[in-house]
């Protein structure tokens, strides 16, 4: 935080949320393990856990793959030995 300002926002644009203490002081320590600020954290976390989600999404697509996409990807499949270089 420079001047008053997080991440370029001007003060204004800044809330406070009620979190119980015990968790205030894990995201705290947590942040300043990593040389973060306590918003910089937040940030990674929930783009980790939204990054995750996305690739559950794609797994689950995946196991759920129709008869048609199977035989597609087989056909493919048998390309990948072809012996061509990329």
């Amino acid at each position: 935080m420079t001047n008053g300002n997080l991440f370029g926002m001007p003060p204004a644009s800044l809330t406070t949320i009620k979190v119980p203490r015990p968790l205030r002081e894990r995201v705290s320590g947590e942040a300043s393990r990593r040389g973060l600020t306590a918003a910089a954290l937040i940030t990674d976390l929930l783009d980790d856990a939204e990054r995750r989600e996305r690739f559950a999404a794609v797994r689950l697509s995946y196991e759920q793959a129709d008869d048609a996409y199977l035989e597609e990807t087989a056909v493919w499949d048998t390309l990948s030995g072809d012996g061509l270089e990329p």
